[in-house]
């Protein structure tokens, strides 16, 4: 069984160029919806333990806004879209054309986060996609605005697993001087590191 502390630099090496191309093609979507040109920094890619993914949102009790999906296909799992709050904020702000980005959000602000997590997520399951040659298909997405810990425990609920290891794609977005901090995580079952590796033949 493959354990993903077998993990080398070259499997990370493709991982990294997965984060690449689908933040490069997010940006791409987000400018398109905005209507402005959209900068990004070179994305970080890291295997987290499953615990260890509060601590990256600034706490359990960083109250943060998620957008959870089941992936199905070749590769089954979970991905879970996570914004802190002041990344809503700018991010629905920026949607919605407005100069202040300080208001709290209100339904309309909260289905239009789904929909661009929807639209963002899409862009690196593309990429994933075509990368690997793998069928890939992602659930409708649901949204969820909580305390990181009560966020993090949704896959386990609904899902009835969660992985002891996932994949993150950290990524920021910025609309001159507003910034957007995504986070991408990908939550494979037992045997989805191995068939993403293996379609990507870098692992046996």
């Amino acid at each position: 069984m493959f354990k993903v502390e077998d993990l080398n630099n070259m499997h990370l090496d493709v991982l990294r160029e997965v984060g690449n191309i689908g933040a490069g093609n997010a940006a791409t979507a987000l400018a398109k919806m905005i209507d402005k040109k959209i900068d990004m920094e070179v994305p970080i890619v890291k295997i987290l333990d499953y615990g260890d993914i509060a601590n990256t949102l600034g706490g359990e009790e960083s109250v943060v806004a998620g957008i959870y999906f089941d992936v199905e296909g070749d590769i089954t799992g979970n991905i879970m879209f996570l914004l802190d709050v002041n990344s809503s904020k700018t991010l629905t702000g920026m949607l919605m054309g407005r100069e202040d980005y300080s208001k709290d959000l209100d339904e309309m602000d909260r289905s239009a986060l789904q929909e661009v997590g929807n639209i963002l997520s899409g862009s690196y399951i593309s990429s994933l996609s075509s990368l690997t040659g793998l069928n890939l298909l992602l659930s409708i997405p649901s949204l969820c605005i909580d305390m990181a810990g009560a966020i993090l425990s949704v896959p386990a609920i609904q899902f009835g697993y969660v992985s002891d290891k996932v994949l993150l794609i950290e990524t920021k977005l910025k609309d001159g001087n507003d910034l957007v901090k995504a986070n991408f995580f990908l939550i494979p079952n037992a045997e989805t590191f191995s068939t993403l590796l293996n379609s990507l033949g870098v692992y046996d």
